[in-house]
């Protein structure tokens, strides 16, 4: 036995060593994680029945020795020029080991680190025009990146990229869940659905992250650090059933083309997460690793917290104000009344303030009104005389800005923000993932960091990242969230509990939980009438739970002020819970079924559960806790919840960390848990 341990310490060891293999029909060089589990090959394949392209780049990962992705190639193609995929050869090679801890102005935990090892290869075409190509792995213990690089060189200057293929082979026959989208111009938003892979279609166009279950492991795609290039999608392959591909969202300036660049460039990190359970996948933190390291010197301005949210949700349903409620300073000074109230930190002004933002002559969102200015304020709203208002009582104001009047404006608005002392701007209706929009992202999220303003982006693609070199970005739709209750009855309690396995593992999302008019899903309708709607389909505690379970340092509460004051049991909860977290640990919970998470801030923590329409009773073990005793107020369904959604039951206990609670869920429901010492 002592022998067998000393060789595995050995093997562990060595992990972090390149192994090159020579032979006639094979070039390959093999890196592993730093435990040893994940081993990744990079190979150049010669020409054979199984690889009839020959000379081409491949790579495959294996965890304990079992294949996850079987070999699967590389392709660039260009415009103007030949691909790099063909007659390629290993020239030059280098490993290294990173492991740093660092620490975050926020995030889900109060230190990161960054542990890998890192495989550096130097490619050379066999033939003319005998380009070079670089391609970087780094193997972490819970997952695989990569990235491509184009080094400066007399064949290769201003390049244009048509496509990437990036190809994924699967081992086994994986269970996917799968968000499809109609085209390249959409906000993200959208279901998860659960099926087979071989079931999807080619050319069917997946976002990411693409989630994917084989053989008991769990496995994610996305990409990472996404910098002045075109944002990636996936596509079943055409002819392997369980692949994916690669597709690149096409410029609009020129549709053939999708990046247009210069050498020297690396690309985003193609990143692969695995984990043992679902839930690994959730505690995962490749994707703010590989991202650059934060570019502002003195973060100390930026404010994560909960706002209050005006109109545009809660409609004209505030029996508790007097007025005609609508945008205007009188109705904005209710929203910041509520927000000092509750001890939340921002009040958000949203879309009209400066007037009508969508031209009258086209569908929502189409186009800008070209009328209206970000520089100047409606009729009835005084944007500094708010931002008085507010500090006074402890909040600050956030504005919306549509896409457009942003892009053209900001260079202007933005200083002129700062001078009103506006904290932050909300962006909204992007609904583009192409290179020229990756910029506007990342212009705008520098310069607002310039007039210290904090941003939430709407109507948006994915997190690739960013927050970690610019947190004054602290959040971004790009989900199917609670607004979307006002029209559909698309925001179903499996849906809630499939996002955090899937949007969510790529960062933060403004889902703007916190819906108080609770429906069960036999009751649920779409806001019409006299309504005083919109409603939810899940129950006041589930609600309370997107809370804790939901990743996001600025939580947009949706619902009136009116409906928080008539809950005594959930204000109470809105009024001590944070939205940043010093540790956070994934209890249980499976895709599209349930979900317990634990998270720490400062002493406390907070444990957020949720289900789908299935009742369900659940074992919370509070092993987490450490030593000593704790008190637990718990905030869950009663037994009337089946019919009275709306209800919640308050408890409180004496717990160690020896306990196991039991707790039981409603259909649509949940709980949520605050233990102090």
């Amino acid at each position: 036995m002592r022998s067998r341990t000393i060789i595995i310490r050995i093997l562990i060891c060595l992990s972090a060593i390149l192994l090159l293999v020579y032979s006639n029909d094979l070039q390959a060089a093999i890196i592993t994680s730093p435990d040893g589990r994940i081993a990744v090959t990079v190979q150049i394949q010669k020409k054979s029945k199984a690889h009839p392209t020959g000379d081409r780049l491949y790579y495959s990962v294996k965890l304990d020795g079992k294949p996850i992705l079987l070999a699967s190639p590389f392709q660039l193609d260009f415009k103007g020029m030949p691909s790099i995929a063909k007659g390629l050869s290993i020239v030059d090679e280098s490993t290294k080991k990173i492991k740093e801890t660092w620490t975050p102005v926020w995030g889900t935990q109060s230190q990161y680190i960054n542990h890998c090892n890192e495989l550096f290869l130097k490619l050379k075409e066999s033939d003319a025009p005998g380009r070079s190509i670089t391609f970087t792995v780094r193997v972490f213990d819970d997952g695989v990146a990569f990235q491509y690089g184009i080094p400066e060189q007399s064949g290769i200057s201003d390049f244009k990229i048509t496509q990437e293929f990036s190809e994924f082979h699967f081992a086994g026959n994986p269970t996917a869940w799968i968000g499809n989208y109609p085209s390249f111009r959409e906000h993200q938003e959208t279901e998860y659905n659960k099926k087979m892979l071989q079931d999807a279609k080619p050319g069917e166009i997946i976002g990411c992250p693409l989630l994917l279950e084989t053989d008991n492991v769990w496995v994610a795609l996305t990409e990472a650090n996404l910098v002045d290039w075109a944002g990636i999608y996936y596509t079943r392959h055409s002819s392997v059933p369980n692949a994916v591909v690669s597709l690149l969202s096409p410029r609009l300036d020129e549709q053939d083309v999708a990046v247009i660049s210069k050498a020297p460039r690396v690309s985003p990190w193609r990143v692969i997460m695995i984990g043992d359970k679902p839930g690994d996948l959730i505690e995962n933190n490749m994707i703010v690793n590989l991202a650059d390291p934060s570019e502002i010197e003195d973060p100390s301005w930026i404010t994560p917290g909960i706002s209050a949210w005006d109109i545009w949700w809660c409609g004209n349903y505030a029996p508790d104000f007097e007025g005609d409620f609508k945008m205007d300073n009188a109705s904005m000074k209710y929203f910041i009344d509520f927000a000092a109230e509750m001890g939340w930190e921002y009040q958000l002004v949203d879309w009209t303030w400066y007037g009508a933002p969508f031209d009258p002559d086209q569908p929502l969102g189409a186009a800008g009104n070209t009328a209206v200015s970000t520089l100047e304020q409606a009729k009835d709203v005084n944007i500094p005389e708010l931002v008085t208002y507010a500090e006074e009582r402890g909040v600050k104001i956030l504005i919306w800005l549509d896409w457009f009047h942003a892009d053209q404006e900001m260079e202007q608005a933005f200083p002129l923000y700062e001078q009103w002392g506006v904290a932050g701007v909300k962006v909204d209706f992007m609904a583009r993932y192409d290179q020229y929009v990756v910029n506007f992202y990342h212009r705008l999220v520098k310069l607002a960091a310039k007039h210290h303003l904090t941003v939430d982006f709407h109507g948006a693609y994915k997190p690739t990242g960013f927050r970690r070199t610019y947190p004054n970005l602290l959040t971004r739709e790009g989900v199917l969230g609670n607004e979307y209750n006002k029209w559909s009855d698309r925001i179903t309690p499996r849906h809630n509990v499939t996002l955090p396995f899937t949007r969510m593992l790529c960062g933060p999302m403004d889902y703007t939980p916190g819906g108080f008019r609770n429906k069960t899903l036999e009751t649920f309708r779409v806001v019409g009438g006299g309504d005083p709607g919109p409603f939810v389909m899940t129950t006041r505690s589930q609600q309370l739970a997107m809370m804790v379970v939901y990743e996001s340092p600025l939580q947009v509460c949706c619902d009136s002020p009116y409906n928080y004051r008539m809950s005594p049991a959930g204000t109470d909860f809105l009024k001590l819970v944070p939205t940043t977290w010093d540790d956070t640990k994934v209890l249980d919970g499976y895709p599209g079924e349930y979900i317990l998470i634990a998270r720490k801030s400062g002493k406390s923590w907070f444990v957020g559960g949720m289900t789908n329409e299935s009742i369900r009773t659940v074992k919370v073990p509070l092993s987490f806790l450490g030593k000593g005793t704790f008190n637990a107020t718990i905030w869950s369904d009663p037994e009337e919840t089946a019919d009275y959604p709306d209800r919640i039951w308050k408890s409180n206990r004496i717990v160690t960390a020896d306990d196991v609670l039991t707790l039981d869920m409603a259909a649509g429901g949940g709980f949520v848990i605050h233990i102090d010492k």
